[in-house]
């Protein structure tokens, strides 16, 4: 099973945004952004990317994703 932690409060802090703001940009609610910080929520492909874009950083330095048991993947 597959962990995921995010940078998204802190990128979001360094551009002196509020959660508003950032959904605003990339067209989700406050609600979203609010759950994707806490790792409660885990973005699609398509607002991982426009997240990324937004920030203009690689997806993998904001959403990192941690594999419980990396000797069972599949991957």
């Amino acid at each position: 099973m597959a962990i995921m932690q995010n940078t998204l409060k802190v990128l979001r802090a360094q551009h002196n945004l509020t959660q508003d703001d950032l959904a605003v940009k990339v067209g989700v609610t406050r609600t979203t952004i609010t759950y994707l910080e806490k790792n409660q929520y885990m973005p699609s492909l398509a607002l991982a990317v426009k997240i990324a874009r937004f920030f203009d950083q690689p997806i993998e330095s904001i959403f990192i994703v941690n594999l419980e048991d990396e000797n069972n993947s599949s991957l």
